[in-house]
């Protein structure tokens, strides 16, 4: 099993090697890393930028060694120019593709916000991922648990779920299954790798 609780398996598609753990796990699971005409080191959050590429798995540690002991410089076999803020930067670009994401959910109408409606379809049981913002409050939380075998998000803010959403702010969230999940969970689980925050623990997950 890999970070994020991922396993590997050949289904998972396409796989490539960390330069900083040496582990090899599905692309999915890793962040991009190509370098311009001046050398400079810089992320390929959606892997479709052409030119060598080398990968660093989406978790915070694996980046901060992988910058701190110039391997950017062995996995591109040349001089490099990586910046300082990296690590930032690919988190800022994560964070932006699941806000995209889930607004393209919530515009095919796979995606709803607010108490009441995502309590509606837990009940009904058409949500496949409950989402709650980190910040928002543990006890309005806790009334509301991941689906039967369900997916749970908890580590992205109230202002960045409320972007996606279209309002100020979104406590909490779902999503049907289909459509856009399977792209929202795997981009969250790499920023989930990249945040140093806390999901709360609170969602349950059964299965």
């Amino acid at each position: 099993m890999s970070r994020g609780g991922a396993h590997k398996d050949r289904s998972d598609g396409p796989e490539r090697k960390c330069i900083a753990t040496g582990e090899v796990q599905p692309k999915f699971g890793l962040i991009r890393f190509v370098t311009g005409p001046d050398g400079q080191v810089f992320p390929d959050v959606a892997a479709k930028l052409p030119g060598r590429g080398v990968y660093v798995a989406a978790d915070r540690a694996a980046l901060d060694k992988a910058v701190g002991k110039k391997l950017f410089a062995r996995g591109f076999k040349a001089q490099v120019s990586v910046p300082k803020d990296l690590a930032e930067k690919v988190e800022q670009q994560i964070a932006r593709r699941v806000v995209e994401l889930l607004s393209l959910a919530r515009k095919s109408g796979d995606a709803v916000a607010g108490y009441e409606k995502v309590k509606t379809w837990l009940d009904r049981e058409e949500a496949q991922v409950l989402i709650q913002a980190a910040d928002g409050s543990g006890r309005g939380k806790s009334k509301l648990s991941t689906p039967h075998f369900g997916k749970y998000i908890g580590w992205l803010t109230a202002d960045e779920l409320g972007q996606a959403f279209g309002r100020q702010t979104v406590i909490h969230a779902a999503l049907a299954s289909g459509g856009l999940a399977k792209r929202v969970v795997e981009e969250a689980q790499r920023l989930r790798g990249l945040r140093e925050t806390d999901d709360g623990g609170r969602g349950r997950t059964e299965g």
